[in-house]
């Protein structure tokens, strides 16, 4: 089977949680990947047919997207990659014919399967929100945002085939042609071993967030902190925070050790802190409500606590829920990958079988 892969571009958990799907089908398949940014580079190291195309980024400032300065980012970059993508659209027609279309929330890949009438089968975690009901009591103060990012991620990927969507929590669905399967995770991750320890494992990618440190200070337990210092080759010790120089062997040893995290609300990491049953303070990015949902749903299940910011007053609370959020994600359990996988072979044969009749899926 010839299969286009779409990758997009911001965030490396994309890319991350890509690359397993991607060394299964590899395998079995003829495969074809289209993605932007940073992710292209990190997936090149591992595939052939990487093809690089533009996509959108995010402009943050701090712990919150800029809104205007993203958009004015994407004017400027769409000059010069409409047309490179206009290039490598022909050149897949070309060389490459592809015969289903899988799409990590990409669009190129998606609008390649549109205008060639072929199946798209979406993976990623994203999807949850407009394919899965939610409590009103969850969203309660939330309901603008949630609106206006259901009312995107809608519109992202309509009308596809089939919605494998990623996740550590199960809302009802309220679509069909939808499935929940279990978040996808590093191999390293399912090899950890999870250990008691007593520091806080930080990943923090804000360089000026004076207060999360301030309250890190006052805790007076050791924190080992990532992103925040990206110049640093080795650590660098300031009382009881250790800033650490990114390594995925040692960020993956720190997490499984960890008495507990703080992070924002990215998927990839709290996933897998989720994985290894690992408390969570989760502090998603002002204006990215998915980053917020996630959170919510951490907070909900027990494994962790949702807040905007972080100071000594919000640390200390976590802290005295830590032994319950533990308690709590004893319960919490997956088999590796192999759900995940197995629905996707199921969905590419079906979608395979309906090559050269596919009609498109309305009202999705």
């Amino acid at each position: 089977m010839k299969i286009l892969y779409g990758v997009v571009g911001e965030g490396m958990g994309h890319a991350t949680r890509s690359r397993v799907i991607l060394e299964h089908l590899t395998k079995h398949h003829d495969v074809h990947i289209v993605v932007s940014g940073r992710a292209r580079d990190y997936l090149e190291k591992h595939f052939e047919n990487v093809h690089n195309i533009w996509g959108f980024t995010i402009k943050y400032e701090g712990n919150s997207v800029k809104k205007w300065q993203t958009v004015l980012q994407n004017l400027k970059g769409a000059v010069t990659g409409w047309p490179q993508n206009v290039r490598k659209y022909f050149e897949i027609v070309d060389e490459f014919e592809p015969d289903v279309v899988v799409s990590d929330f990409e669009t190129f890949s998606y609008l390649f399967a549109k205008n060639h009438f072929l199946p798209v089968i979406s993976v990623d975690n994203m999807q949850v929100i407009n394919r899965c009901k939610h409590d009103a009591s969850l969203l309660a103060g939330h309901e603008e945002a949630f609106e206006l990012t259901r009312s995107i991620v809608k519109s992202k990927l309509p009308g596809a085939f089939h919605y494998l969507v990623t996740t550590f929590f199960y809302p009802p669905l309220r679509k069909d042609r939808t499935t929940l399967a279990p978040s996808i995770l590093r191999p390293d991750i399912l090899e950890a071993k999870s250990e008691p320890g007593e520091h806080l494992l930080v990943y923090q990618t804000s360089t000026t967030n004076q207060a999360l440190l301030d309250g890190l200070k006052a805790s007076g337990l050791p924190c080992r902190v990532y992103g925040m210092r990206r110049e640093l080759n080795a650590d660098q010790v300031e009382g009881n925070l250790t800033f650490r120089p990114f390594s995925e062997k040692g960020f993956i040893d720190d997490l499984r050790t960890a008495r507990a995290v703080v992070a924002g609300g990215g998927y990839t990491l709290m996933s897998e802190a989720v994985y290894l049953h690992k408390p969570m303070l989760s502090l998603p990015v002002e204006g990215q409500f998915e980053q917020v949902l996630n959170a919510l749903y951490l907070e909900k299940l027990g494994y962790g606590m949702y807040a905007k910011a972080l100071d000594a007053a919000v640390l200390k609370e976590f802290l005295s829920r830590v032994p319950a959020c533990s308690e709590a994600l004893k319960g919490y359990s997956q088999d590796g990958n192999k759900k995940l996988i197995a629905a996707l072979d199921e969905q590419l044969e079906k979608a395979y079988a309906r090559k050269g009749n596919w009609q498109e899926v309305t009202n999705a």
